[in-house]
């Protein structure tokens, strides 16, 4: 019973992680106002013919993407030590509720962390993109988002 225990814990912890990770994804309700202003890359990427995207935009585009990923995964290694501390933590028949607390605080750091640095890419995408492209994937999302 008490593996049993520890295993919920543990499988909770990830959970939160899991959801943490989950909101990264590029798909967001459509009621998200943030999903309203900015583009995710897959986006671009599949529309870039028809928002006429320029090999210079597409290099700097694919630089900030290549710097997100390089900065994410150190990031995940980071929340997965963090995740793996909590759950220890969590996992001992009688849990040091204010070690335990700061370590949620850990977690909670390196997951906004990854979300800062997510909406930093969404920005510099935007930033890459004219006012015209804009109004074209904002179109494009808005007739995705009806289907």
């Amino acid at each position: 019973m008490k593996t049993r225990s520890i295993h919920l814990v543990v499988a909770l912890a990830l959970c939160a992680v899991a959801a943490g990770e989950a909101q990264q994804q590029p798909q967001q309700p459509p009621d998200d106002p943030l999903a309203r202003v900015l583009f995710p890359p897959e986006l671009v990427m599949q529309h870039q013919q028809d928002i006429g995207l320029r090999s210079e935009q597409r290099a700097s585009i694919t630089k900030a993407i290549q710097d997100f990923q390089t900065k994410v995964v150190d990031l995940q290694w980071r929340m997965q030590d963090q995740s793996q501390r909590l759950a220890a933590l969590l996992g001992k028949p009688a849990v040091d509720q204010a070690a335990a607390l700061a370590q949620v605080d850990e977690v909670l750091g390196v997951e906004r962390e990854i979300k800062r640095a997510h909406i930093t890419l969404l920005v510099q995408i935007k930033n890459a993109l004219s006012a015209e492209q804009q109004d074209k994937l904002a179109v494009i999302q808005a007739r995705a988002a009806t289907r």
